[in-house]
Order: C-alpha cells, then structure tokens, then sequence
C-alpha cells in the first residue's frame, strides 16, 4: 500500500469511529460553506467528506511540469501569431483572430490559467489547459480553509501535515503586474466582468463576489459588471459612474462573440488600450485544444528548450486537429484518418472549443459504426483526435440522506498558473467522463499531503 493509500485508509477509519460516525458536525461544515458562498445555483459546491490529498512528490511535480509547459505554450503562442499558417491550423473564428492581432499591452498573455491533470499511480498526464476564463480558484481556497479546521481532518492533522494550496493573493499579484506593464504604477479600479446580474444577497451569486470582496479588502475599488453595462467615451471605459482601468474577465471569448460583436465599447477600449484586460482576448487561441496538436508536432518544437520538450513529450497527449492528409504518430508518417479509423480504442475525439454545443466521443465506449459516425461529424466541424488518458479514480465519502457511503469518483486537479508559475491547486471530482457534470460531482477542498 503506498503512503497516499494509508493515508486515506486512515481518514476513512477516523470518519467511521466515535465520535465522527455520527456524521452531526457534517450539518456545521455546509452551514459553513453556506456562510462562506460555497455553492453554485442553490447547491453546494462539495458533496465530499474526504479532501483530495495530493503527495508532496505530486505536487513538486505538478509544479515543475506546469511551469514548463506554460513556458512552450508562450512560446508556440508567439511563433503562431508571427506564422498565418500555424494561425490557421488553431482554426480560430474570423472576429478571434482579430482580437488575437490586438496586442493586450502586457508581456505575457495568460496572466492566469489552469490545467486539467490526472494523477494516477506515479504517472502525471495533462487532459486539457483553460486560459480563457479559468474559474474555481477562490472556491477551492474558500474549501480547503473550511475543511483543513473541520473534526476529522483534525484529527488526521494529529498523524499528517496538510498543506493549504491557495491561489487568490498570487492572482491579484498577477493583475497588478500585468497592469504595471500595461499603465505604469497607477492604483486601478478594477472591474469583475460576468453575465450574472450582480447580486448582493448572502448566498447569491457566484464566485465573483469572493474576488470583488477580495480585492475591495485588498484596498482596490472593485465592482462587478456585465457588458450591456458598459460604455466608452473620451477615452474612459466605465459602468455608471464607475471609470475601469483594470477587466478581469470572466466570460469566454466566445460567449462574448454569441452576443456581441467587435464594435462593443469593451472592444473599442482594448483596441484604443484605454483598459487592461485580463486575460486578454489573444488568450482564446491557446484554449483552443489544436494547440496540443501544434506542442505535440515534433516538427514545431525541435528547437524549444530541451525542459519543454520533455514536458511535452512526457505529460501531453498526441493531439492533431482531424483533416485528411499525412501526420507523424511516433515517428513514423500516418495517413491520419486511417489512422483514426483503425486506433478507435486508443483515441477521442474532442470539439476544438469547449464552449461549442458539440460532443465529444470517446473510441472505446463506441463499437467501429457509431466510431465512423463520430469521425464523419469530426470532418464537418473543428475537431481534434487525441491519445485517451485514462482517468484517475479514487474511492471518496459522502453523506447520503443521513448515511455515510463511499463512490468511486474520478479525480481531475487543477493547478492554477500565474505569470507561468503555478500556485494554486482544486480538485474536480465527476461519476462520469473528464469535466462532465453529474449529480454527484463537485469540488473537493485540496491539501498537499506530509508525513509527520
């Protein structure tokens, strides 16, 4: 049994003896994720009652890998925008690749972005990378300082040191930095862009309100905005009264484009650089997931760092973007829609961006005709193939109607990055595919896991 093992049989006999059993101080720990604006649509955001415990060894490692892929990514990131080819094979929309040509007014694109890991048995892989709106970050610190207190982890506290992976203060960090690059050493206002209607009720909203009150106590102005409230003149975007200096952004480039287009007063301000936006609009190229198909070309990367390149040799899976014609799979030349055709059991295919209504299709859950079906669909809109990562399962616990029971779950983790450093960790936990909703499914609060 290996120390993360003991580890959690450990937890699970302290759930399962007196005075725990009982499951009453389950009741205090919801109470306070209420109290906190831990939940989402009126249900709370952890069902769990174990948090996700990763190794120190995990974690260093997470640390290492992320930070450099983050580093290839910038870098496969500015060859693309100097190469209209490659700009081409991320199949970016005509109005994102305008926005992408619009330089944000700071160095590094992604101010902050999140990975998808799974980590299973020693072995590290990357499922996918979000740079566009990543989320969860305040949620999964909020967790992790309610859960690290509660009776059980306490008492695990007593055998084990946990350490607590919050991300908000490096993130704020990160805006600052990036609008000192972009304005000087002004003090900005700053707004929290999101669809919602703000509310100000205990237990509305969202996640948004814990940054808003975050940076308010951090002594920054901060209101939360959506984009029919905005307006630009005279060089000055503002809501109301309220002059913004600094976005942080919190809907997609793509939910933006459904509803508006490049004409919008946000637009108009980025274009002028009369806002810092955060992150910026280039960052939708990198969410695409073709950009795994270009770090995974060998072809691309053979002057990268040599750091990088195991990186991605090692933790990204092969990926291209589906369209007839010759591709390279382990060193050998592939005709690639044979290819897909013939590795059904070892291949997905997945929309090139999350936010279209298409699904994805995993080779193994589907006999050879639903297979060709999928690969057809593939062909007629932006769809990439990808190598299968197996997921990562693990056993947690969860109070249902009063009773303790335990499901298997898989685990996806979320290192956060900022400015290409990692810090900050959550856990998504689903009953079902990566990232796929379910009625069980939730975030788990997270701790680095020591021995005393």
């Amino acid at each position: 049994m290996s120390h993360l093992q003991e580890a959690i049989s450990r937890y699970n006999k302290i759930l399962e003896a007196p005075p725990h059993k009982d499951l009453s101080w389950v009741k205090i720990l919801h109470e306070q994720m209420e109290a906190e604006r831990l939940s989402a649509g009126g249900r709370l955001l952890c069902p769990f009652l174990r948090p996700n415990f990763v190794t120190r060894k995990q974690y260093e490692s997470m640390v290492k890998t992320g930070e450099a892929l983050m580093s290839a990514i910038e870098r496969m990131e500015q060859m693309t925008l100097a190469t209209p080819a490659l700009l081409a094979r991320v199949q970016l929309l005509p109005a994102e690749k305008m926005l992408a040509a619009v330089d944000p007014g700071y160095h590094m694109s992604e101010v902050a972005a999140r990975f998808d890991l799974h980590l299973s048995n020693g072995t590290l892989q990357v499922v996918q990378y979000n740079a566009d709106s990543p989320a969860g970050l305040a949620w999964a610190e909020g967790l992790a300082d309610i859960f690290y207190d509660c009776p059980p982890v306490k008492e695990f506290r007593k055998r084990y040191t946990l350490t607590r992976i919050g991300g908000k203060k490096y993130f704020l960090s990160a805006l600052l930095k990036a609008y000192k690059q972009f304005a000087g050493p002004k003090k900005p206002n700053i707004a929290i862009l999101e669809f919602r209607t703000p509310f100000t009720g205990s237990g509305q909203g969202g996640e948004y309100q814990l940054f808003r009150d975050f940076f308010r106590e951090a002594g920054y102005a901060t209101e939360i905005v959506s984009p029919e409230q905005l307006e630009y003149r005279n060089g000055v975007l503002r809501s109301g009264n309220f002059e913004i200096d600094l976005i942080y952004r919190r809907i997609s480039v793509q939910e933006f484009l459904m509803r508006f287009d490049l004409s919008h007063p946000l637009v108009q301000a980025y274009r002028d650089h009369a806002v810092c936006v955060v992150n910026s609009f280039r960052s939708e190229m990198t969410h695409k997931k073709a950009l795994f198909g270009l770090l995974t070309d060998e072809t691309l990367t053979a002057k990268f760092p040599a750091v990088e390149r195991r990186a991605i040799r090692d933790h990204v899976p092969w990926t291209r973007l589906v369209t007839p014609g010759k591709t390279a799979y382990r060193d050998r030349t592939i005709d690639l829609l044979d290819f897909i055709h013939q590795q059904r059991e070892k291949l997905v295919l997945k929309p090139n961006d999350d936010y279209s209504d298409q699904q994805s299709f995993v080779g193994s859950e589907l006999d050879q005709q639903a297979w060709e079906r999928a690969v057809r669909q593939a062909q007629r809109s932006p769809y990439v193939v990808q190598e299968r990562v197996e997921p990562a399962m693990s056993v947690f616990p969860m109070m249902t109607y009063g009773h303790l029971e335990y499901r298997e779950m898989q685990v996806d983790v979320h290192p956060q990055t900022f400015l290409g450093k990692v810090s900050g960790c959550a856990s998504w936990l689903s009953g079902g595919a990566a990232g796929a909703y379910s009625s069980s499914g939730g975030l788990a609060a997270t701790f680095i896991l020591d021995q005393k």
